[in-house]
Formats: C-alpha cells, sequence, structure tokens
C-alpha cells in the first residue's frame, strides 16, 4: 500500500509543530493538522514571551534543559531571526521551602551558572523588590525569554521547507487504529503508519475512542500585566527581573513574572494555577470545581513583595494549561497502539522544553529507544483509567 505520509500529528502548538519538524528532518514525509485557523490563541502556544531556563527542582527537565538551549539556537540560526534574548532569571524562596531547596540543590548540582542571594542582597539587587519573609533567591544565569509567537511561526516555516505539510482548520473527528492509522477530518481522510498526538486540553477527546484516557486537568490561566504606580517610575517595572516566586503571596502554587517586551511600560506577572474549564468554552468555568482566586493572590503578592506595582491589573489575557496530577509530562507510546505516541500534561512549563520533546516523540513514534529515561513520564504511572468502548 502507498501511502502519502510516513507519519501524521495531530496539534500544531510548539510541542506537535518541533515534533513534525524533528520527524521531517528524519526524512518522514509528514502532515502536520491543526483544527484552527494559524495562528490563534485558542491553545497554550500563543502570545509574545514565555521564561526559558536551566533551574528546575528535578535533575530529569535540568538534564533536558541542557540539551534544548543548543536546538533553539539551532532554530534561531535556521530561521535569521531572535528568538530569544538572554534574562538572568530570579527564584525567590524561604530556605526552608523543601521546593527552593530542589532548585539550589539542583543548580548546584548541574554547575548551572548562577549565584545565591541573601535577602540584604537581594533587596540591595534589585530596589523594587521587598523581601519581607527572609525569603532568598538563587540567580540562574542561563536564563531568558522567548519570543512565542515568533518561535512557533520559525519552527512551521522550518518544517515547511522541509516539504513537510501542515494543514490548519482541520479538526480531527475520528483516528482508526491498526498498522496503518486512517485520521478523518471534515475534509477528509489521511493514512500513516504512524500517529503523534499533541491535542492538548483536546488529548483525552481523541484517546477516549482508543480505549485509554488520561487524568489531564484543562486550566485557564489569567496571564495579567501590570505597571508601576508612579508614572516616572517606569525603572521600577523595566529593571525587574524574570523570577519565579515559590509559594509565596498566600498561594499554595508558584507565581512567576517576566519583561513584557510587548507591552512598553508593563511587566507580566501570573498565577502558575488557574481554574477548570472546558477547553471550547475557556470563558465559561467549571461550576462543578471552586474558582481559583487568582487575582486576589497576585494582588497580596504585589502589595508585599513589589509595592511600587499598582495592584489592579492594567491589561488581562489568558491562555490553557493542561495538567497532570503531578506537573510532570506525558511523553509514551500508546498502552495498546505502539505506532501512536502521545505527549501531553505540559502543565505550564512545556514551552521552553519543545525541542528536546519533540525529538523525543519522534523517537518514540519511530519505535527507537528514547534519547532519555521516560520513567517520569510514563503512562503507567497513573491508575488505569475506565475504558472506553473501541
Amino acid at each position: 500500500l502507498a501511502l502519502p505520509y510516513d507519519a501524521i500529528v495531530v496539534g500544531a502548538g510548539i510541542q506537535g509543530s518541533f515534533t513534525a519538524l524533528h520527524l521531517a528532518r528524519r526524512g518522514q514525509r509528514t502532515l502536520l493538522l491543526e483544527q484552527f485557523r494559524l495562528p490563534h490563541t485558542q491553545g497554550s502556544s500563543h502570545g509574545e514571551s514565555r521564561i526559558i531556563r536551566t533551574a528546575y527542582p528535578q535533575d530529569y527537565y535540568t538534564a533536558m534543559m541542557a540539551e534544548a538551549f543548543p536546538l533553539w539556537a539551532q532554530l534561531e540560526a535556521a530561521a535569521g531571526t531572535r528568538l530569544y534574548r538572554p534574562a538572568p532569571l530570579l527564584v525567590l524562596g524561604r530556605p526552608e521551602d523543601p521546593q527552593f531547596r530542589g532548585y539550589r540543590s539542583t543548580m548546584e548540582r548541574h554547575h548551572v551558572p548562577g549565584e545565591v542571594l541573601c535577602p540584604e542582597a537581594l533587596a540591595q539587587r534589585f530596589p523594587g523588590l521587598c523581601p519581607h519573609g527572609g525569603e532568598m533567591a538563587v540567580c540562574d544565569r542561563t536564563a531568558g525569554v522567548l519570543h512565542a509567537n515568533r518561535a512557533l511561526r520559525a519552527v512551521q516555516d522550518q518544517f515547511r521547507r522541509l516539504r513537510g505539510t501542515l494543514r490548519d482548520g482541520e479538526e480531527v473527528l475520528r483516528i482508526q487504529p491498526g498498522a496503518v492509522v486512517t485520521v478523518a477530518t471534515g475534509r477528509g481522510e489521511y493514512r500513516a503508519r504512524r500517529l503523534v498526538l499533541a491535542a492538548g486540553p483536546w488529548t483525552n477527546r481523541l484517546l477516549a475512542p482508543l480505549g485509554r484516557t488520561l487524568p489531564l486537568q484543562p486550566l485557564r490561566i489569567s496571564v495579567c500585566y501590570w505597571r508601576a504606580k508612579d508614572p516616572g517610575a517606569r525603572s521600577l517595572v523595566e529593571q525587574l527581573p524574570a523570577f519565579i516566586g515559590i509559594h509565596l503571596g498566600g498561594g499554595k502554587r508558584d507565581i512567576f513574572g517576566l519583561p513584557a517586551g510587548e507591552h512598553p511600560g508593563l511587566v507580566k506577572i501570573c498565577y502558575h494555577h488557574g481554574s477548570r474549564v472546558d477547553p471550547d468554552d475557556p470563558g465559561q468555568l467549571d461550576r462543578s470545581a471552586t474558582p481559583v482566586p487568582d487575582i486576589p493572590i497576585l494582588q497580596d503578592f504585589l502589595r508585599k513583595y513589589l509595592p511600587g506595582l499598582d495592584p489592579e491589573p492594567a491589561l488581562q489575557e489568558c491562555c490553557l494549561y493542561t495538567n497532570t496530577p503531578d506537573g510532570d509530562f506525558v511523553l509514551d507510546r500508546h498502552p495498546r497502539f505502539q505506532n501512536i505516541a502521545i505527549g501531553a500534561g505540559f502543565s505550564g512549563h512545556g514551552f521552553k522544553l519543545a525541542p528536546v520533546v519533540g525529538k523525543i516523540l519522534s523517537e518514540l513514534s519511530l519505535g527507537e529507544e528514547p534519547s532519555y529515561n521516560l520513567a517520569p513520564f510514563r503512562i503507567s504511572r497513573f491508575p488505569t483509567s475506565p475504558k472506553a468502548s473501541l
């Protein structure tokens, strides 16, 4: 049977696009399907900025970032455009906090360039930042800010240059598994021997008819931009570093901030969690779950730690996370159909790692031994969900 494609990738966000690019580089005739017209703001890959960093409390992500940086640089060179700018990252936390200690020890083990700042040094180095509970910081000097929209476009452009086929505005309606997988959309049917699912919050909709769903929770995240109280104090906004606040501001989750180059005079500060939503109707919160009070949590954080900022958001946008219970990704083959690979549950921290994720998913799709130990990312770590009918 002569097939026009060797592989089909469903989902043209940053993970699916990098997967398709890696497959095309390996000589695979690859079809990349996207349900929305590109560019769009319905998923998790849009916007102007993402933090890129080596610092992680887990060794496996820190090790993956060692490869992600040169892969981003390779894409930047091929695209001939700047995709990220260096910007040291502060990880703020209390010295006794286990997660903060995890960041410190991982950075030390992996010899990540940086330094530890005591509360006094922190306040002196960054005058607008007011640690008031004995917080320290570790500074990751490898970090920077990725231009997200530009990066996604660059990946897709490189994929097309390798004769990859990208079809947008084509929602997948049905997947028929087998030695040759059939993918049906509103425009027709496509067949290939390999399929990769990178469908973000829509993953379970595609997996359910294949007999195995995952514990994925779509969340709506408030992307907030803030300005200085004093219009003449723009230096506060301009000099504020990218940061992650570990369990600060009264919330159980982290708070992160970064320079907002897309909105001069503003800084982007967000709560790393959100309220449950249906991805098809993100404006409507899940009524069965208590909404997350993200804005009050952020306002409390600003009043305590960044009192020079106006505690009313100057601008609010939203994006979607797809969270797993443990915050780790899903990178695995389908338990029953080994020619279907799955990348999902990136839990709000996957963008920076996408070049490596795409490489891993392409290896899984090709039936190869993956470059990394995937134990933290296996589907088998979750209890078996109720089987859907096949």
